[in-house]
Order: C-alpha cells, then structure tokens, then sequence
C-alpha cells in the first residue's frame, strides 16, 4: 500500500509505516513540505496512487465534492498521543490496508474501521 501522511499527523507515522513495508511518505517530504496546499497534496498522491491518511475535514469536502483524492484514510480519533496513535495503526495495520484497498473512503477512529463508500 502506498500513502502519504498529511501534515496534521506525525512524520513517525509516515516512517512507522515504511518500516512495516508500506511506500508512505510524509508531506515534509514534498518540495513545499508542510505548507504544500490540499489540491497539490491529491495531485501528488492520484498521481502516486497513494491514500492521504490525514486528520484535515477539507479532505473529505473534496472526497465528497470533487472525487480527488481518490483514496482518503481519515484519523478521526481527536487528540491521541503519538505513541498511542502509532499503537492504534500497528494493531489495525492489516485491516486497514486491505481497507484501503477495497474501499475509496476509510475512517480510523479510535474504537473501529468504518468504511464509506462500499
């Protein structure tokens, strides 16, 4: 699975990630990292056919508005600790990239995996 992680979320993630066999990258990686706008952040990962795994609501507007990305994880858990939201993706780490890979529009939240679009 492919992703890249959104500003919101830690660059930890996006190397967490990586180091469990997945391609993510973090918009810190990007030539504007965190000051990189929402449409070039879907341009780059439609074009890279990675998932933006964000916290940021204006994603799923354009998810819903425009298509774009087309393919979104939400992190709807609130305020996490980094070490627990890197607990959280480890136990979920299977289900969420077969998740992601089967549906366009996933959502983390602290108790579960929902699916939007089946």
């Amino acid at each position: 699975m492919r992703f890249l992680v959104d500003a919101q979320l830690p660059k930890r993630l996006a190397i967490w990630l990586a180091d469990a066999g997945h391609d993510a990258a973090h918009t810190l990686d990007l030539p504007r990292a965190n000051r990189t706008p929402d449409d070039e952040i879907c341009r780059v990962a439609d074009a890279e056919n990675r998932v933006v795994v964000t916290k940021d609501d204006d994603f799923v507007y354009s998810f819903l508005v425009q298509g774009r990305p087309a393919r979104l994880l939400l992190v709807s858990t609130g305020n996490i600790p980094n070490a627990e939201l890197l607990a959280l993706f480890q136990e979920r780490l299977p289900a969420l990239a077969v998740s992601c890979s089967n549906c366009h529009f996933v959502e983390l939240t602290r108790d579960s995996i929902l699916l939007h679009d089946e």
